[in-house]
């Protein structure tokens, strides 16, 4: 049967703690969603899961099926890395671009475009967490309409803070709490103009908050907490996500009452496991590897204590200028590189002669070279991948290395014969590597993308290993038997993703206080076509968890 459907992503909300909050009698509406309606927990792809989930969702296909792996990509026969953006959508559009048959309305939804198909209005990039899409709508003037009635988002591309600094924590926080009050009005307003068969918002606030206000949470496990996050007076991730349950109860009064509502998340949050590891500690290790005895950043006394992470003025003041003062050089250099102004460092650095070639890009130069990607510690080693055996790739959460394979890229240096030897050396070495204060393996799982070596299908990621690191704990340092200790280094985000999501509904469809079977983020999609009575493409490669749900209950 047809009927309505509601449905609100939590960017990255994290099932566990969610489900943690409301026990404790936190979030009152989604617990009385719960209540009346169906819960389950998703699985998700632990490999890209930063990259990749909102390209699942509105495809209903894979990464392996799309070839969409991530918003930056090596540019074939180059070492250049450009920023591509969201998938494009030629191949398999979003599921709700659904032709005359069905109203549609979708609001901020992150890494989408505009589609033809879709009958109703669309508004892109209006607040999301990295929209990796411009901000604009369908018709043309409604996203001016709105921000005139309604207001910008505060925090759009700018969601983010120096998590040493509680005071810009603070001042983030508020803003995305204007954010929120300001989409629970759109929202409600857009409800009210047409009767939907689909109404599709997200609030990307979930997201940001998971990665920047980890440790301002009274239950975290993160490091940054005893230091910095106690010195904030109440739960600052718990008042964000109370912000939405808020929006969420209002927005709801302005629904049809036989709608279903959906509320879900195709990918989790934790403490962060993530960035350190694959930003700051793969590029050093491949530079290791390649330059046996040489050293680029945070050179450490392996068998020592680590000592308190690293929180001094200059990490809070500027993460990359801290982390950019452990280049390894000359004792003095690194005096004066950690102690006097970058400008008037760059004035001295002179007097100390030529600077060698090829060296490690400053990301300051990468900056006024316009890289937009400056920020990723991979791409301050790039004057060397053409001289490495491996390199890593530039990351927002696995581990990604790239071989530098005769053939394929333009100075290769590994003979494809020699490949797979490289390979097994690369992953005999990450599996050795441990945690600096705990002495526990860092990896988890390495993952081979390719069967060949010269296998050039171009849906393949561009990474040839996927590290997948350990989830139980968070470090600033790590050990390696022949390569020697990396950091302490600053800590970055305090939260990172986690390979879980989950699915709340509630309505006519939905018997109060069930579960649903255990789904797939691959699931969600044709779920919402389900309950709308719509036909799930053939390429969608989940199945309805309604039609489960059923099947299960009959036998």
């Amino acid at each position: 049967m047809k009927r309505p459907v509601i449905a609100i992503g939590l960017d990255a909300a994290d099932p566990v703690m969610l489900e943690n909050w409301m026990s404790q009698g936190h979030l009152k509406n989604l617990r009385r969603l719960r209540e009346q309606g169906a819960f389950t927990h998703l699985d998700t792809f632990d490999y890209y899961r930063a990259e990749t989930p909102w390209t699942t969702f509105l495809t209903g296909c894979s990464p392996e099926k799309t070839g969409y792996w991530a918003p930056v990509k090596l540019q074939e026969g180059t070492y250049d890395v450009k920023e591509v953006n969201a998938y494009d959508f030629s191949e398999f559009p979003p599921f709700y671009a659904l032709g005359e048959k069905y109203r549609v309305a979708v609001f901020d939804m992150p890494q989408s475009s505009l589609s033809d198909e879709v009958n109703g209005v669309q508004v892109l990039a209006w607040g999301a967490h990295s929209p990796l899409t411009p901000s604009h709508s369908q018709p043309a003037g409604l996203l001016d309409e709105l921000i005139s009635k309604h207001g910008e988002h505060p925090t759009l591309n700018k969601d983010n803070a120096n998590t040493m600094d509680v005071d810009a924590l603070s001042r983030l926080k508020n803003n995305m709490e204007i954010g929120i009050s300001r989409r629970a009005a759109i929202c409600q307003d857009l409800l009210q103009r047409d009767n939907w068969d689909l109404f599709l918002t997200i609030f990307g606030e979930t997201h940001s908050a998971g990665h920047y206000l980890w440790h301002l949470s009274e239950t975290t496990d993160h490091p940054l907490y005893e230091s910095v996050g106690s010195q904030y007076k109440g739960d600052a991730l718990l008042e964000v996500f109370e912000a939405i349950d808020k929006a969420i109860g209002e927005m709801l009064t302005k629904a049809p009452k036989d709608a279903n509502v959906v509320v879900f998340a195709a990918h989790g949050m934790g403490s962060n496991v993530m960035d350190l590891p694959s930003m700051v500690f793969l590029p050093e290790l491949m530079y290791r590897f390649s330059f046996p005895g040489k050293f680029g950043l945070a050179r450490g006394k392996a068998g020592t204590n680590p000592g308190a992470p690293i929180t001094g003025e200059r990490a809070k003041k500027c993460w990359l200028r801290a982390v950019w003062n452990l280049k390894h050089d000359s004792p003095i250099k690194m005096f004066l590189r950690a102690n006097v102004p970058l400008k008037v460092f760059n004035r001295l650095e002179s007097l100390f002669g030529l600077r060698p070639e090829p060296d490690l890009v400053s990301p300051f130069d990468l900056l006024s070279q316009s890289e937009p990607q400056y920020f990723q510690p991979a791409l301050w080693y790039r004057p060397f991948w053409s001289q490495m055996k491996a390199f890593a790739l530039p990351s927002y959460s696995e581990g990604y290395v790239r071989i530098n394979l005769q053939g394929r890229e333009p100075n290769g240096i590994v003979a494809p014969s020699e490949y797979n030897a490289v390979c097994d050396e690369l992953s005999e070495l990450l599996y050795d590597l441990k945690d600096g204060r705990t002495g526990k393996p860092m990896v988890q799982k390495i993952m081979r993308t390719r069967q060949s070596p010269t296998d050039s299908d171009p849906k393949l990621p561009d990474a040839d290993l996927v590290i997948i690191w350990q989830d139980d704990y968070t470090t600033d340092v790590v050990d390696s038997t022949d390569l020697g200790r990396i950091g302490p280094v600053p800590f970055h985000r305090t939260g990172s993703h986690r390979a879980r999501g989950f699915l709340l509904a509630q309505g006519p469809d939905f018997p109060a206080n069930s579960d649903l079977p255990l789904g797939h983020a691959l699931d969600l999609a044709p779920t919402i076509l389900d309950l709308m009575g719509a036909s799930i493409p053939e390429h969608c490669e989940g199945k309805s968890m309604v039609r489960r749900a059923v099947a299960l209950s009959t036998v």
